[in-house]
């Protein structure tokens, strides 16, 4: 290999190792991958190393700009409350029993996703799932991972299903090795997606509650008795004996049923945690309390609750509290931002008692943790206080469903006329998609369904930046011939160990396997900027035509979207996680036999319908 290949393996190693060991996020690495690839095009370093026109390119790429307009679809969608709207019907199915709900459920789930953008529709329905699992006494944890695979069933079904299809649309447009072919058609993956999202629904309805685990999650924890706590605030007077006392020394802490959630002083709060902070005159202490520990409290010698006219202090209330458990979404202001910089207790007046991420409780310094996607919160605050946190659309809150919004319900058949005129209009291939897509959300923002703000907030920028660092590397891949050498490894397993008639059969197998890895330790999208590529390069190898080139890049969509065994393949999976209560090995038990259903579904529907089969 030539040193330019070399490196471009070295990069490709470098950005593998960092999305896995997550010390940045995913968009710093992709962001800091173009740049060193832009640094080596602006010396010049190679002929083979692409140029700065070369790299640059990636910005026209149709794909990153159709998939932004699906995210303001999507959004639109959500502000108009449509599959609330769907999902209240629901409720009257719960009479007939697990089975026979589930499969209502995830074929709402699988119908929905095939259409939009799969990741809203989980978070969407996560509120409604878990107040409908405690309507049929079955744990959340029954129900919540086949939500998010079901969700995956149908986003393999259509071109807009998954932003992993419409890259792969965009690459294999814009391919060298195969000049001038055809873009994705709507509905060309629905040939294998949907025997495979049948097959699949019917093995998660039969035998999915058997399988999956009983586990109880935060949200049926927090029951509405133990939830209900008095949110109070304390005054430290002058001549108290807790002046000067630290934290951990006062005696507060050690009360039962008092929990002290901070300090505030001279209008700035201060975190309970740091136990060593010595009390001072004049300190507010907010505290939760159980009616019991509203009495020690009031017994404490210094510390008074209510108004003393002689301190000249107003009056502090006592109100009544809940708790209540919330998952930051995938648009949220909060993500990359710790709890400080996002003056989150200024901003609504609530406290957050624990972050969860992945199944692990990160309750030290919780002022100093940066929240991601996914981050479940555990929350106390008065009621009128969540409401507005509710309102807020910063966060998913689990304790009931969202309510429709009445002004945005006469928005909503215009929001449905244009997704159904994007997809129409693709389908019939009048005009791309991406340009259909852009007029649609055009109109959207013309008809006041959203405004301009909003459209901007809802588009996923770190995905966005992902996928243009990403592109930047297959082109350097390509330019360096990198891709070719790993495209000769994945060809010349096949080539080399079978007769040729079985050749293109087994080099599928290799291909799907491959891509199935890298989709469980990489996201979707990362994943299938690589693969596709290589799938053509493969497919060039072997002397294929481009409509047998096109078996394989249909074949690489679905395995970089059908990862079942891990909870961070998949940014659905990732949700349900920790709002399910469930643990790793969870995915790894249930997801395997989904993972074979659409391998071995996959290789022998593209081998028929294509004849790789001798």
């Amino acid at each position: 290999m030539e040193w330019e290949t070399i490196l471009a393996f070295g990069l490709l190693l470098s950005a593998l190792i960092s999305f896995l060991m997550e010390k940045v996020s995913v968009d710093t690495t992709a962001l800091t991958l173009l740049g060193i690839i832009l640094l080596f095009s602006g010396l010049e370093i190679s002929d083979n190393w692409p140029s700065i026109p070369q790299i640059l390119s990636v910005f026209s790429n149709e794909a990153p700009l159709t998939i932004a307009a699906m995210f303001v679809i999507s959004a639109s969608l959500n502000r108009c409350r449509l599959i609330e709207q769907a999902s209240d019907s629901l409720g009257k199915f719960c009479k007939y029993g697990y089975r026979r709900f589930m499969l209502i459920l995830l074929l709402l789930v699988a119908f929905v996703s095939a259409f939009i953008n799969n990741t809203p529709v989980v978070v969407v329905l996560l509120p409604v799932v878990i107040s409908l699992s405690r309507k049929m006494g079955v744990p959340s944890s029954k129900m919540l991972i086949p939500v998010s695979y079901a969700s995956i069933f149908g986003g393999c079904c259509t071109l807009v299903g998954t932003s992993t299809n419409i890259l792969a649309s965009g690459i294999i447009t814009n391919s060298t090795i195969y000049q001038n072919m055809e873009p994705l058609g709507m509905f060309e993956l629905a040939k294998i997606g949907l025997p495979l999202l049948a097959i699949s629904l019917s093995f998660l309805v039969l035998f999915g509650r058997r399988l999956l685990p009983d586990r109880e999650a935060l949200s049926d924890i927090i029951s509405d008795l133990d939830s209900k706590e008095f949110l109070t605030e304390a005054i430290v007077h002058d001549n108290s004996p807790l002046v000067g006392q630290r934290i951990k020394d006062s005696g507060i802490t050690k009360l039962s049923g008092v929990r002290l959630l901070e300090i505030v002083r001279n209008g700035a709060a201060i975190s309970a945690r740091k136990t060593g902070e010595k009390l001072e005159a004049k300190d507010r202490l907010v505290l939760s309390c159980k009616p019991q520990g509203i009495i020690e409290t009031s017994e404490i010698e210094g510390v008074n609750l209510l108004n003393e006219t002689a301190l000249g202090i107003e009056q502090v209330s006592s109100k009544t509290g809940i708790m209540v458990e919330c998952v930051v979404g995938p648009s949220s202001s909060l993500i990359s931002r710790n709890l400080s910089d996002a003056s989150f207790r200024a901003r609504f007046n609530l406290t957050i008692l624990a972050v969860h991420r992945r199944g692990k409780n990160l309750g030290v310094e919780i002022e100093k943790i940066r929240l991601q996607p996914s981050d479940t919160l555990l929350i106390l605050g008065a009621e009128d206080a969540i409401e507005r946190l509710r309102k807020s659309d910063e966060v998913i809150l689990l304790d009931q469903a969202a309510m429709p919004m009445k002004n945005m319900k006469k928005k909503a058949p215009i929001v449905i006329a244009v997704l159904m005129g994007i997809i129409a209009v693709a389908s019939f291939g009048v005009l791309p998609i991406s340009i259909t897509s852009i007029i649609g959300v055009s109109i959207l923002l013309l008809t006041g369904c959203l405004k301009p703000r909003e459209a901007y907030h809802a588009i996923e920028w770190n995905i966005l930046i992902l996928i243009y660092g990403m592109l930047a590397l297959g082109i350097t891949m390509q330019s360096t011939g990198a891709s070719s050498v790993i495209a000769s490894v994945v060809g010349g397993v096949g080539l080399g160990l079978f007769e040729p008639e079985w050749q293109p059969f087994a080099v599928l197998i290799v291909l799907y396997l491959c891509t199935a890895f890298l989709t469980e330790v990489l996201s979707n999208n990362a994943t299938i900027v690589i693969m596709a590529p290589i799938s053509l390069e493969v497919a060039h190898l072997m002397n294929m035509p481009p409509s047998d080139a096109r078996a394989y890049i249909l074949t690489a969509c679905i395995a970089a979207s059908a990862s079942f065994v891990t909870p961070i393949g998949y940014q659905t999976n990732t949700f349900v996680y920790t709002v399910g209560g469930y643990q790793f090995k969870d995915f790894l038990k249930v997801g395997i036999y989904f993972n074979l259903i659409y391998f071995i579904g996959t290789v022998t529907l593209v081998s028929i319908i294509w004849d790789f089969i001798p």
